[in-house]
């Protein structure tokens, strides 16, 4: 197929775009899957609550989604400190977090699903905000503002996040806690407290991420599904704990998705960035940067 030059500088841009978002919606798998062990497959359902709470917000006071995003991140940090704490009393300090865990996380999903839709219906909602729909211009090249500002403000939390693990002592921990806790709890760091702030850190980052998948597109409570496989895929393509490995895997995905979305129809799209995904592995099982 012959790729109008202007048509693919717009897919990659726009691509790039969405791996910013995607970077938001996968960092919090990157710490509790990557650092705990922790198989979240809940995450997206938080995402989601998260997009509805924007949403609430917005249209009661007006306030702006992503700021609403960034005030209700206190609120989901104990709201996971709680999960993680449920978790680890009912099967973490049992042994039992392999396959029951998952169940458990199995039944946040479907539990916080079938919430929203008696709550809100089935209907799509979205949010107003001035930068939804306008873009910026450069000749033929087009940013839309509301996949502009996201992609911008996931690279800003990543960054902090970063700074966070590498530069202080409990984010240290949280990057030893799977690797070690004996270490860990010689160094007068309690290995169940350290993985209660990492996770509720993890699942503070979903009231951001929804935030923003409400300003990218209308939502449902089913929309959640659509990304469960992305943000393992991300996570594990990046390499497993390694927020740099996420912004490349993400980004990445975002590419080869646009591109595919662009020139052979979004149906396809799927397929083809979990066909990269599964040829990367091939090759490097362990990810891009993973150990």
């Amino acid at each position: 197929m012959d790729f109008p030059l202007e048509l693919l500088i717009n897919a990659v841009i726009a691509g790039v775009l969405l791996g910013g978002f995607y970077i938001a919606v996968t960092v919090g798998i990157s710490i509790a899957f990557g650092m705990l062990d922790i198989v979240n497959i809940a995450h997206p359902a938080f995402i989601i609550l998260g997009s509805y709470i924007a949403y609430i917000v917005n249209a009661q006071t007006g306030l702006d989604p992503i700021l609403a995003g960034v005030l209700m991140m206190p609120v989901f940090y104990v709201l996971g400190a709680a999960v993680y704490q449920v978790y680890y009393l009912s099967f973490e300090r049992r042994g039992q977090e392999a396959l029951r865990g998952l169940a458990f996380f199995f039944g946040i999903l479907f539990i916080t699903e079938v919430g929203l839709v008696l709550v809100f219906g089935v209907d799509y909602r979205y949010v107003e905000a001035s930068y939804v729909g306008p873009a910026l211009h450069f000749a033929f090249i087009d940013l839309p503002y509301r996949l502009l500002i996201p992609c911008i403000l996931s690279l800003v939390m990543l960054g902090v996040l970063d700074l966070f693990l590498s530069r202080t002592f409990l984010g240290r921990a949280i990057k030893a806690v799977s690797q070690d806790q004996g270490a860990l709890a010689l160094m007068a760091a309690n290995p169940i407290r350290i993985k209660r702030i990492a996770f509720g850190i993890s699942i503070a980052t979903t009231a951001l991420a929804g935030a923003f998948l409400i300003i990218i597109q209308p939502v449902e409570p089913s929309v959640g599904r659509e990304y469960i496989g992305r943000v393992f895929a991300i996570a594990v393509l990046g390499g497993l704990g390694s927020l740099p490995g996420t912004v490349i895997g993400a980004m990445l995905l975002g590419i080869v998705e646009s591109i595919t979305a662009t020139f052979y129809g979004p149906s396809w799209a799927p397929a083809v960035a979990f066909g990269f995904l599964l040829l990367t592995l091939a090759f490097r099982p362990s990810g891009l940067l993973g150990r």
